[in-house]
Parts: structure tokens; sequence; C-alpha cells
């Protein structure tokens, strides 16, 4: 492999003549040999972005040349077409601001312009980087990545498969079977009720998110390395997030306190609570429909899912409830996701947090498995998911629970004397009442009617 020499303040670097990087990037990927999590691609994404409107924005102000904005321009095009995506190699665990990441689309970037140019006109710190510190750069950053993926992926995952829980609650709303509580027989209902308050979880974690995302919408850009807003022009923030908005069609707005915007990630916390809440009513979902499908023979066998892959190496014919699985696993990293994430947004010590790429790697983590996993889940578990009406039939008969809409015209006592003959004697509720002379048979059928205790 061939070499160039590269210089930073620190000296001189070997890199990898191939690469567009340069001194700053070389070293943090020798310094900082640590696992194998990379800089999310929506952080380098959002990095060029700013750079791009950056580059722009100081022309305007006639504080960069036309020919420098238009090679950083077209460099970066080049890196969000994706053309340029392996020269950006370093891993999370590096420094805490994102400053090794911020200059190495900084490198990156003044390279190929100059390589377009075809002179070494751009600097990667005095053009790209100009008007800008990675201190304000890579929270802007974080929170453009954070409101794309929740907005273009997770909220329109959520929806689908809110939808598909209201169409299977309207078609299986008649639809009669026992409740349980405590995992014990309860009062009636129908499969179409049980199923609304899966689609209503969803649509609270929708509303939820929604209202993280506003606080989200505030970028640190334009405060530099403290909040002051140091070496930076006073439009510069104001005429940049107007361009990011444009070019990402999101609503974005400037911080309108930097010194906040710079040290504190509480609008990440936030909102990965509202992650945290989804996951956990998806959990709660997937441990439902995998109860109520457990069997076939010796489980509640009330559902009936979709046979996708064998499920056991040595048990010929098993089928396991796979998706549930997949999706319940997703539902504990993003819970431990949160953990990480609460852990680093308290260290904002002084004017900066220096915790940022390990909240930015979790946050969008947690986003990206949580969209995948409920179009999985929906594709291939709940469109095909189907109840099993002789077995909710079969239970519903048999439940003692019938007992309680005899409670207004015995009272509580005599309508549990009946239960408990039955659960004793082996009996019908019917046959415990007569038994014990509390009804006649034409009382029962009058007052227990299941259809009536929905």
């Amino acid at each position: 492999m061939k070499y160039r020499k590269e210089k930073d303040s620190l000296g001189e670097v070997l890199v990898p003549d191939d690469k567009l990087w340069g001194a700053q990037t070389q070293r943090s990927l020798e310094n900082f040999k640590i696992g194998q999590e990379k800089m999310p691609r929506e952080i380098i994404r959002a990095l060029v972005l700013i750079k791009k409107v950056a580059a722009q924005v100081n022309y305007e102000l006639g504080l960069l040349a036309e020919a420098e904005q238009q090679a950083i321009g077209q460099a970066c095009t080049e890196i969000l077409e994706g053309s340029l995506a392996d020269n950006f190699p370093l891993v999370v665990w590096q420094t805490g601001s994102g400053t090794q990441t911020n200059m190495n689309v900084n490198e990156v970037i003044a390279r190929r312009a100059n390589q377009i140019l075809g002179r070494e006109k751009v600097h990667p710190h005095d053009q790209v980087n100009k008007g800008q510190s990675s201190n304000d750069v890579f929270p802007t950053a974080i929170h453009i990545a954070a409101v794309m993926a929740l907005e273009d992926d997770l909220l329109p995952a959520i929806r689908q498969l809110k939808k598909t829980f209201a169409q299977k609650g309207e078609e299986y709303q008649d639809v009669l079977k026992i409740g349980r509580t405590h995992l014990q027989d309860a009062t009636p209902l129908t499969f179409g009720q049980e199923i609304s308050a899966w689609e209503r979880m969803l649509e609270k974690a929708e509303a939820m998110l929604k209202e993280s995302v506003v606080h989200l919408r505030e970028l640190a850009l334009g405060g530099t390395a403290v909040g002051t807003g140091l070496n930076t022009h006073p439009e510069f923030a104001e005429r940049a997030v107007a361009k990011i908005k444009q070019l990402t069609k999101k609503e974005f707005g400037v911080a309108p306190n930097k010194f906040h915007a710079l040290t504190s990630k509480d609008a990440l916390v936030f909102a990965h609570g509202a992650l945290k809440a989804l996951a956990a009513d998806l959990m709660k979902i997937a441990n439902d429909v995998r109860w109520l499908a457990s069997g076939p023979r010796c489980g509640l066998g009330e559902l009936s899912l979709p046979a996708n892959e064998p499920g056991s190496s040595i048990m010929p014919g098993k089928v396991n409830p796979t998706q549930c699985e997949a999706l319940t696993m997703v539902a504990c990293q993003v819970m431990g996701n949160d953990v990480t994430l609460g852990m680093a947004a308290s260290q904002g010590n002084l004017q900066l947090n220096v915790f940022m790429p390990v909240c930015a790697y979790n946050f969008l983590q947690s986003v990206h498995l949580l969209s995948e996993a409920i179009v999985s889940f929906r594709q291939n578990c709940i469109e095909g998911m189907k109840p099993k009406r002789e077995q909710m039939q079969s239970y519903l008969e048999s439940s003692l629970m019938l007992v309680t809409a005899l409670t207004p015209y015995l009272g509580y006592e005599k309508a549990a004397q009946i239960a408990q003959t039955a659960s004793r004697e082996g009996l019908t509720l019917k046959e415990a009442a007569l038994k014990l002379k509390l009804l006649t048979a034409e009382e029962f059928e009058q007052y227990v009617r299941p259809e009536k205790m929905v």
C-alpha cells in the first residue's frame, strides 16, 4: 500500500494514498482501536449537510470564494450520494465531543474539493470548518439525524402497524373470548377489544414521539466553542439553519440558548424516553401474542401465527413465535440504550457534554432497531395472525369467571360460593348453581350471557 505524508499541528502522519482523509483522522484510527461500532452513517450525512450549507452561507456573507464554495458543495454532494463512503472509518469510542469525526468530514471534503479545483485552495479548518466548532456542529448533526430517523423511519413504521391492528380489531370485534388478569381467568371481552389496547399503545407512542421531536428541532449551530459564537458571523446560524430546513424539508430552528445547547442532551433523553415507552409497549404486545399463540396443543392456543421457519434443530415440526422473540430482544436493547444515554447525558460538565458519540450511536441504534423490528413484526407475524375461534369459545364456556354476571342478582358471597363449588367439584357454573339451589336453570341462562358482558 502506498502512503502520503499529511501534516497537522502535531506534525506529520502517514496516510494511505487511496484515502481522502488527513492527519487527524489517521491519528484517531491509530489511537482508538476500540470496538467495531462505527460512527453512524446518519451522523456523517448530517455533518456533510452542515458543511455544504456552511459553505453556501459563508460565500453569501463574503467570507468564502465562489470557486471554493462550489468545490466544497460538489464534494459534499458526492458524499451524500454515497460515492465516497469508505472514507469515514472512525469508531464511536473517540473524543467525547465528536471532534475527530468532524475533522474526518472536514479533511475528506477539503481533499476532494482540492481535487476538483486542481490546486490546494481548500483547508479543512479555514474553509470547510469556517464559522463552526465541533462543539456546536456535532450536537447539531445529532439532532438533524435524530429528527430524520424518527420522522422518516420510525413514525411511518408505527403508523403501519397501528393500521394493521385497527383492521384486525374491526375484523374480530365480535369474536368473544375470556379475559385474563394475573394470568388467571377473568371476565370476557372480544378479541377486537383486546387488539384495541395494542392499537392504542401505538397511538400513544406516536403522540409522545411527535412531542419529543419538537425539542430536537433546536439546533446548536452558531454556538461554536462554548456557546458565545466566537469566530462566526452573527448571521451565520440563522442563514445556515434556514438552508438546512430547505434541504431536509424538516422544521428546524436555532437554539435560543447556545450555552444550553452545547452542554445539555436533555432533548435526546426526553425523546429516548418515548422510545423506551414504545419498547415497553412492544414488549407487552409481543408477549401477549406469543402467550395467546402458545401451544399448539399444550398452551393457550388461541392464536394461529404464520409458520415462517422450523423452530428446532432436534424437535421435528416445531414452529416458534420468532418474530415476537426478535421484537422483545430489540425492546431489551432499547431499554439498555436508554440507561447508557441517560448516564451519558448527565455528564454535561461545565460548557460541554463530552459523551456525544455514544449518545448519537445509542439513540440512532434504538430508532433503527425499533423501525425495522416493527416492520418485520407486522409483515411476518401480525398480518397473518388469526384467532382460533373454537379454542376461544371452549375457554369462554368453561371459565368460572362468568360467575361475575351473577353478582348483581345474588351478591358477591353467593356468587363466589358457586365458583368455588364448581372449581372444587369439577362442575360447570350452572351445575354448581343448581346444586346449591341458588338459581333455577332458566334464571342461570337469563343472567349468564357472555355476549352481554363485553
